[in-house]
Parts: structure tokens; C-alpha cells; sequence
């Protein structure tokens, strides 16, 4: 998603109403080191540091001074809510007990790389009376404010009374985000918002995450131009763009996508198969433990009971690794049986962490990001089915990868399914870098939970010839589940499904900006340009709920995509409520699946809808 360049200033009305009021809507090892922070972070730290979670990482309790929290927070996001490129990771966890009240609220901002969770087993065990927000980024002149560019930060495992900040922001809780922003396990009593609507325009959005979660009062989605909820409790959601997704929902909206008149709502009932994501707990005795879900099917709304019941691995049954832990040694400890906490940094290894045994749990605090420093893998699970990884970051280094998580054979539907969850690939945009696939799953019985793989369109290492990537997504296994995908401006074909029984529940897609002509970007001599998702020739059984593609060929040049999504069309494979868009630019989108569907472009922007095709 490039956000800055064009969803602000040169962004098309979205014409969306809020309120009344128009909206334009060791060897092998190379260590990265994290910059100095500034005085006031260290001496955060310093307080509520907690060694045996490694750097950067703060406990707060309910005993400390409140003033104490608050400026804790404070420093922290006074640096991280701009540093969208930056190398400091953080994590900020509550003890189980209440914080603030609503005489002296705890009044919070979540920049980037900041992970917010509670302690807790459940949501109930740490409230927090005030609000942790996420607001609009403005230009220097307070103007243009939009959330397109608030990535790569999380809320979990709490419950939040809002309360506190004052005028249009009053007793509200802002969540508005984009991409790579989950928000998990968490109870909010009173409003709340995914959009800031409270500063100067545009106040666009681009999507977002929310599982497990529930809302005592009505949701604005207000600009979202696209959102999933998966297994959670609304009571009321306030309007649609171009695409809302609900899974498994108690208090979902009504099915409307394609109706005349209606909001782009796909209401799918039930998940079919989900594993809600592991979670940090502390003990009664103030020792720490991972609280590992297990698998269900079939289900709706939060599971917070089972979520509490399943099994807890202590801490002392994973490595707790930093970045200047030698990759033999993260390597030896999970060749022996051990799971691993990757403490917030970032980690650069000329080899891949090699996750080898079965239901195995690999866990990043605080964005944990992984960059190859050869052409390897940054992270490899061969012969290690059942297992998770979540929590991480995965760029892509100077020297080319095959793939950046690669998820080897194994799974069987008695064993419980791998989950990967909450995992971000970027190629570009950190740090320059290429690969052929940011993810490859050859393995059966996965379910991939809130994926986003980004070709950068902006920041560090740019350019059709420089941050190269064929495919954000290949699935060659079977039984593979995917939630919330977002596969955004691979230069080929970006999510490839090769396996059978595969089903995606929301999918969100831009094309490649940067194609420098026709001829560069053709599938063969009668397909132009890749389709963004094509499900192979020989799959035979394959279901997609909510998929949307967006067009923004931005060098001038009248580009092509003959199509959005490509099947064989076979009876077994059904995709229902399917669009696309032309953003801005030049040429579009020529028809959404098979040829079917008319074309977007600039005499046409859409959404072109699609209720039903195989």
C-alpha cells in the first residue's frame, strides 16, 4: 500500500458519510544493532525493563505510580509514532489488574513496532479505564490525515472502558489502522472507532485485523476501505466502503455484497477450522508462560474459556533470544525440543532458523524482524507440523532469498493444524532487498491468520528493477486455510493456490504501481499483466469469500491486467463476492475473474462486483 504519495493528496473521493458530514473518503551471524533511544525511553526502560524477556521489553503492575505508566508510554510512543522505518521494537505488558480510572485515566498512543498486551488468561484480568489509541499521521502543516501508513503494531489480551481525552475524541477508543495492525483478545466497553475522524481530511484507512474480540457498542468503520473480523461479538457496525468481511461473527451485519443499494458485507456464519494465536500470561506466582490454543471448527464469537484452558508452556521451556543470540544456538535449542521468544530487535542470520520438531512455538515480541543475510531463508519449518510462528517480521536481504518462511511437508487432520499468524514480509521499504516468495506453504492443515506481504511501493531500496519479487504467497499443500490476506504489488502472479481444499476468507490486493510497460508485465501473448490470485489448473476444490484487487499503474503508461482472479473454472471451486477498483493512474483492471466482470479504469473506477463464479 503506498499511502503518502497518493491516498493522500492525489486520492479519489470515497464520498462515505460519518455522522452527517461528507468524507472524502557466532558464525553465520550478522547482528543488526538498534539505534541509541533517546534518554527518556532509556529511562523507561529502566523502570519497568524485564531482563528475563529480553530488551525493550516493560512490565507494568498496578502497584506503580500511575504518572510513572503514563510517561513510560509516552516516551515510548513519542518516539515509535513516526518511525515507520526505524529499527526500535518495543513491547508493553500489563500485569493482571486495573489501570486508571475515570477520574485519572491511562491515555495511550501505539506507534509502530509497539506491542500492547495484557498479562492475563483472559481479557477481564487487566482493564484499563482510559483509552489506547491509534490516531491520523498529518503533514507538517497539520493537514492531509490519514491512517494508510499506521503498520506493524498491535492490542491484545485487555479490556479497555473508554474514558478520558477530551471534544470529539471524548470516552472514545481509535483503533485506526492499516495493515499489519491486529487487534486480539480484547473487550472494549463503549465506542469505538477504526477511522480518526477528528482531524483535518482526508482520514482514509486501508484495512485491518480484529479476532477474538468484543464490543459493547456499535463500531465506525467509517473510511476502511476494506476490514475482516473474524470470531468476535459485535453489537452494531456503521457502514462499508469497498469491502467488510465477517467470519464467524455474533452480531455481524447481514450478507449485502452485490445487492443493489447494500454495503459490501460478506457474512460468513462460521470459521471453518481456526487456532486462535498463543499469548503471554503471568502466573499467580510471577513466573511466565505461553498459553497455546488449541484447534476448532466450525465456530462463532470469542473463545476466551477455551483460549484459558488450553496448555501453557512455561518460559523455561523456550529460548529467550536476542539479536546478538548466535544462530547455532537458536538452531541447537530448537534441534533439542525447545520453542522460542524472540525479544524485540531485529535479527540478521546467514542461515535460517530451523524449526524442525512437531508443535513447536516460535513467538516475536514487539515485531520481531528477521532479514537474511545470505541468500538463505529467514525461517524454515521442514518436518514440524502442529507448529506456530507469530509476532514477526520478515524482510527481505540484499542478497536474494527463494523465500523468506518457507512451511515444509507434514500435516494430517489428527494432529493439529500449523498456524501462522500476525507474520509480515516486506521486500523493500526497511531495507533493500529481493526474493522470488515471501511465503511458501507446502505443508497440509495450515491456517494462516492476518498475513500481510508487501512489495514496498515506498521507503528504503524501490524500483521495478530493485526490490524484485515475483510472489507474495505460493500454497502447494492441501487443506490450507487462509484469514485475512493482504498480498500487495509482486511483480508476477502474487498469491499462487496449487493445493486442494484451500478456502480464503478475505483477501485484499493491489497490483504492482511501478510496471514500466506492457511488455515487461504480460503472463503470456493473450493474458496482460498476472492475475492476483489464480488458483492452479489442476485444483479441483477451492473456496474464496471477499476477495478484492485495486488497480494504480503510476508511470503513465496505459497498463493492463486482463484479469483480477484466474480459476479453471471447475465445478468444486466456487469464489463468491469478488471486485475490483482502479485507484488512480493509468489503464485498470480489464474484468474480475475469467473474464467475467467489466473492467475498471479511469472512466470507470468501480468497485465491479462479482456475487458468484467458480
Amino acid at each position: 500500500m503506498h499511502r503518502m504519495r497518493f491516498r493522500g493528496a492525489r486520492r479519489i473521493a470515497m464520498g462515505l458519510a460519518i455522522g452527517g458530514a461528507m468524507i472524502a473518503a557466532g558464525l553465520g551471524q550478522t547482528t543488526v544493532a538498534a539505534a541509541a533511544a533517546p534518554t527518556s525511553v532509556a529511562a523507561a526502560l529502566q523502570e519497568f525493563g524485564i531482563p528475563a524477556l529480553g530488551p525493550n521489553v516493560m512490565l507494568f503492575t498496578p502497584s506503580a505510580p500511575q504518572a510513572d505508566i503514563q510517561a513510560a508510554f509516552d516516551a515510548v510512543s513519542a518516539q515509535q509514532v513516526s518511525n515507520q522505518f526505524g529499527p526500535q521494537r518495543y513491547t508493553l505488558l500489563f500485569a493482571p489488574g486495573t489501570y486508571g480510572s475515570a477520574a485519572n485515566p491511562l491515555d495511550v498512543q501505539v506507534g509502530y513496532y509497539e506491542q500492547v498486551a495484557g498479562l492475563g488468561s483472559q481479557p477481564g484480568d487487566v482493564v484499563v479505564n482510559g483509552q489506547i489509541d491509534v490516531f491520523n499521521q498529518c503533514d507538517s502543516s497539520g493537514q492531509n490525515c490519514i491512517a494508510l501508513n499506521n503498520f506493524w503494531r498491535s492490542l491484545s489480551n485487555l479490556t479497555i472502558n473508554p474514558t478520558g481525552l477530551s471534544g470529539c475524541r471524548t470516552n472514545t477508543e481509535f483503533w485506526a489502522v492499516s495493515q499489519a495492525a491486529p487487534m486480539r483478545r480484547v473487550q472494549v466497553n463503549g465506542p469505538t472507532t477504526l477511522m480518526d475522524y477528528c482531524t483535518a481530511g482526508p482520514q482514509y484507512a486501508s484495512g485491518g485485523f480484529i479476532a477474538d474480540s468484543s464490543f459493547s457498542k456499535s463500531i465506525v468503520n467509517g473510511s476502511q476501505q476494506q476490514f475482516v473480523v473474524r470470531n468476535s461479538n459485535l453489537n452494531g457496525w456503521s457502514n462499508g466502503v469497498w469491502n467488510q468481511v465477517f467470519s464467524g461473527v455474533v452480531g455481524a451485519p447481514a450478507e449485502t455484497f452485490g445487492q443493489t443499494g447494500g454495503q459490501p458485507y460478506t457474512t460468513v456464519p462460521a470459521s471453518p477450522v481456526t487456532r486462535e494465536t498463543p499469548f503471554l500470561v503471568r502466573q499467580a506466582n510471577g513466573s511466565f508462560a505461553v498459553q497455546v490454543p488449541t484447534a476448532a471448527t466450525n465456530t462463532a464469537g470469542q473463545s476466551w474459556n477455551a483460549d484459558a484452558a488450553s496448555p501453557a508452556i512455561p518460559l523455561n521451556r523456550f529460548l529467550v533470544a536476542t539479536p546478538s543470540t548466535p544462530i547455532q544456538q537458536i538452531n541447537v535449542a530448537l534441534a533439542h525440543g525447545e520453542n522460542l521468544l524472540l525479544s524485540p530487535g531485529v535479527y540478521s542470520y546467514s542461515q535460517p532458523i530451523r524449526v524442525v520438531h512437531p508443535n513447536t512455538v516460535v513467538m516475536g515480541l514487539g515485531f520481531a524482524t528477521l532479514v537474511p543475510a545470505a541468500s538463505n531463508d529467514a525461517l524454515d519449518l521442514n518436518g514440524a507440523p502442529g507448529s506456530t510462528v507469530t509476532g514477526l517480521i520478515l524482510d527481505a536481504g540484499a542478497h536474494g532469498s527463494r523465500t523468506l518462511l518457507h512451511v515444509g511437508p507434514g500435516g494430517n487432520p489428527h494432529t493439529q493444524p500449523t498456524l501462522i499468524s500476525d507474520t509480515f514480509f516486506r521486500v523493500g521499504g526497511a531495507t533493500a532487498g529481493s526474493t522470488d516468495t515471501a511465503l511458501t506453504i507446502d505443508g497440509s492443515h495450515v491456517i494462516a491468520d492476518d498475513i500481510w506481504a508487501w512489495r514496498a511501493d515506498h521507503g528504503n531500496g524501490v524500483g521495478w528493477t530493485q526490490n524484485t519479487a515475483n510472489t507474495g504467497v505460493t500454497v502447494n499443500g492441501d487443506d490450507v486455510t487462509a484469514y485475512g490476506l493482504f498480498v500487495e504489488h509482486f511483480q508476477k502472479t502474487e498469491v499462487q493456490w496449487n493445493g486442494e481444499n484451500g478456502r480464503v476468507i478475505f483477501f485484499q490486493n493491489e497490483m504492482p504501481y511501478d510496471v514500466p510497460s506492457q511488455a515487461a508485465w504480460n503472463l503470456s501473448s493473450s493474458v496482460k499483466g498476472y492475475p492476483a490470485l489464480a488458483v492452479g489448473p489442476r485444483v479441483r476444490t477451492f473456496n474464496g469469500a471477499g476477495l478484492g484487487s485495486y488497480s494504480y499503474f503510476d508511470q503513465n503508461i496505459d497498463i493492463h491486467a486482463t484479469e483480477a482472479f484466474a480459476t479453471p473454472g471447475t465445478p468444486g471451486i466456487t469464489m463468491h463476492d469478488l471486485l475490483t477498483r482502479f485507484l488512480n493512474g493509468s489503464g485498470g483492471i480489464d474484468s474480475v475473474i475469467n473474464s467475467t466482470g467489466g473492467a475498471v479504469n479511469a472512466a470507470n473506477p468501480g468497485p465491479n462486483q462479482v456475487v458468484n463464479a467458480h
